[in-house]
């Protein structure tokens, strides 16, 4: 059979199968990782022998490079710096240090598990460290878990790969004696840790702006918009590379140019590109599948496994628990956070970036690699949505709210209770209620106390506390609002408030809440004005 005509029935299965798997994998404990990558051992030379392919296979190589050029893009864009803007040192200053101690635990238990040297160590670090957006996505889209909670590992999965791929790119340098003094040095760093993220950001600003120009005068078809999305992630590979720098690094800012300098690049690009970058991610899942059937054999597999387990079980939900403290969340919420780090994608092709590279012991890193990604897919990938799920009823059943769920994002988490916030009282409330310009009335209860109590106060609007930025986004700014909750001291409504004046609303929280309500004035049944939506 011809490489064409194998490659066809690749892409023919990976868009069929995941089409059709699609809506087993949202309700079963699956994920497609492990689908693909299951289906990549099956036709490997192990199993059916229809895919012969070694790490240094030109088709494996194209489809990784372009895999994670999109991979890198599309988080970057996809990190909304408005909600960073704000106190942006708190994330970094928590999840940067948490990778960092996740690169350290990996190379300590490497070096002593491994026997691996001080340089491959770290290595195997930064490359275990880096989290897959594949299995994420699945938990990051499930409602059931808070919103700040969910924004937290999809910060985490956009931003740490800033952090991991300048480390990977500096220790390949040294082991391939690329490095070798200060002056060597100095100069990797101006070209791939200075220039490539610079000409990144040219790339994307400036070509985010041409066709944003271009579609003003001339009403660009979204088609062509779409496909110019792809050549823009293209286009900063290659300038990156061209400069002898990294065209990952490039890729990566050219993506953060778009949201940084507020660029507004077509719905249809994010979509389309997403799309594509799945079905690359997808096939590449398959193409690592085949090589890993080989590769794995090679190694002595006890040693590699209590690494996975390590890694897995105890050095990052150690780090995420440490760095998290002053995080105003539940520990359930912290461990949850922890054990939510799958290896994945974004390791293979890191490692892969190793072999290509001409590292030594190169192809043994991989397969390292491999080993402890492969447990992690069948880990995680399982316990996804049984996890999530179980979280989410702990949350929904809590006689006391959790914190996590009275914030929509991860910096609010760090914000101590909205003390300064101010209150009206009930009586203040009713009469505004009857006044010519009333106000806005948000019911912010927490998930549990809105299923147990009866009724709302007359009109509210039903927001859940995690959702109150989704909500207010598409909102005007011209109405006063009270919300409402059943929490102590108002905590809930009071967070609400602080986060509604923040994005530019008049709010204040009511005085005693739901209860102090229903104590003095008529309460109405639940649902008699919609929900808002998600």
């Amino acid at each position: 059979m011809s490489e064409l005509v194998l490659g066809m029935g690749l892409i023919a299965i990976v868009l069929t199968v995941s089409a059709l798997a699609s809506g087993l994998v949202e309700r079963a404990p699956l994920s497609f990782p492990l689908i693909f990558l299951g289906l990549g051992f099956l036709l490997g030379e192990t199993g059916l022998g229809v895919i012969e392919m070694d790490t240094h296979n030109p088709v494996l190589e194209a489809v990784a490079t372009i895999s994670l050029s999109l991979v890198l893009f599309l988080d970057a864009v996809q990190v909304q710096v408005d909600e960073l803007r704000r106190d942006w040192h708190i994330p970094f200053l928590t999840l940067i240090p948490g990778t960092l101690l996740v690169i350290g635990g990996i190379a300590v238990a490497s070096y002593v598990l491994l026997g691996t040297t001080p340089v491959q160590s770290l290595l195997l670090g930064a490359i275990l460290a880096s989290t897959d957006p594949v299995v994420l996505r699945d938990i990051i889209r499930d409602e059931r878990v808070p919103r700040s909670i969910r924004r937290a590992l999809g910060i985490e999965a956009g931003m740490n790969d800033i952090v991991v791929l300048p480390i990977v790119l500096v220790l390949i340098a040294v082991l391939t004696e690329r490095i070798s003094g200060a002056s060597d040095l100095m100069g990797f760093i101006v070209r791939v840790l200075l220039l490539s993220p610079f000409v990144g950001l040219v790339v994307g600003g400036v070509g985010a702006r041409l066709m944003g120009a271009a579609d003003q005068r001339y009403n660009i078809r979204s088609e062509y918009q779409a496909m110019y999305g792809i050549g823009l992630v293209l286009a900063a590979f290659y300038a990156g590379t061209a400069i002898n720098g990294d065209g990952f690094l490039a890729a990566f800012f050219a993506g953060l140019a778009v949201t940084l300098f507020n660029v507004s690049l077509c719905q249809c690009f994010l979509e389309y590109g997403e799309v594509t970058a799945e079905m690359m991610m997808l096939l590449a899942f398959v193409l690592f599948g085949a090589v890993l059937s080989t590769l794995l054999g090679t190694l002595a597999f006890w040693p590699v496994f209590a690494l996975a387990v390590l890694e897995i079980a105890v050095i990052r939900p150690a780090a995420l628990m440490l760095v998290l403290q002053r995080a105003y969340m539940s520990n359930l919420a912290r461990l949850f956070i922890g054990w939510f780090g799958p290896r994945g994608l974004n390791s293979l092709l890191l490692g892969l970036l190793v072999v290509q590279a001409g590292a030594p012991d190169a192809e043994h890193l991989l397969a390292i690699t491999g080993l402890v990604v492969v447990t992690s897919v069948i880990v995680h990938g399982i316990s996804a949505t049984p996890v999530s799920g179980w979280y989410g009823r702990r949350v929904a059943s809590a006689e006391s709210t959790l914190q996590e769920e009275r914030e929509s994002t991860f910096t609010g988490l760090f914000e101590p209770e909205a003390t300064e916030i101010d209150r009206n009282t009930v009586d203040e409330l009713a009469a505004m209620l009857e006044s010519e310009s009333p106000p806005l009335v948000l019911d912010v209860r927490s998930r549990a106390h809105y299923e147990r109590d009866a009724g709302q106060i007359p009109g509210s609007v039903r927001v859940p506390p995690d959702l109150i930025e989704e909500w207010a986004a598409d909102q005007p700014r011209d109405r006063r609002i009270v919300a409402y909750c059943t929490c102590p001291n108002e905590a809930s409504s009071g967070r609400a408030a602080r986060q509604l004046r923040a994005m530019g609303f008049d709010a204040r929280a009511l005085l005693g809440g739901y209860n102090a309500w229903e104590a003095s004035y008529p309460v109405e049944p639940k649902g008699l004005v919609p929900i808002a939506p998600a």
